[in-house]
């Protein structure tokens, strides 16, 4: 036991194996819990940035398919303006041939 004091003095002790060792057993415990509680939480940052990552990807997905549906609905309504004038240049067509033909009936 006071060999023991005198070594716990030095900074030198015993583990459960009987191996001389620098950092006192409870101490040199805790750093291994510590180690293994730090790898646990470097893992679970790995796989959330995994998820994190295919979240993005999802995301970027979605605004892609986003664009190109704007981009057909503003094709489709371009379209219908298109139409709309068309339409409207033949009723004006159709108007003047109306006058015209009045015009001819009434001489």
């Amino acid at each position: 036991a006071m060999a023991q004091a005198a070594l716990g003095a030095a900074g030198l002790h015993f583990d459960e194996l009987n191996k001389l060792r620098v950092l006192e057993p409870e101490v040199a415990a805790q750093t291994a819990q510590l180690r293994e509680e730090c790898r646990a939480f470097v893992d679970k940052t790995a796989e959330f940035q995994k998820i994190v990552g295919s979240l993005i990807e999802v995301v970027d997905q979605l605004a892609k398919a986003a664009e190109s549906e704007k981009m057909k609905a503003i094709g489709a309504r371009n379209l219908l303006k298109s139409i709309a004038k068309q339409r409207e240049a033949q009723e004006q067509q159709l108007q003047a041939l109306i006058a015209e033909k009045k015009m001819q009936l009434e001489r």
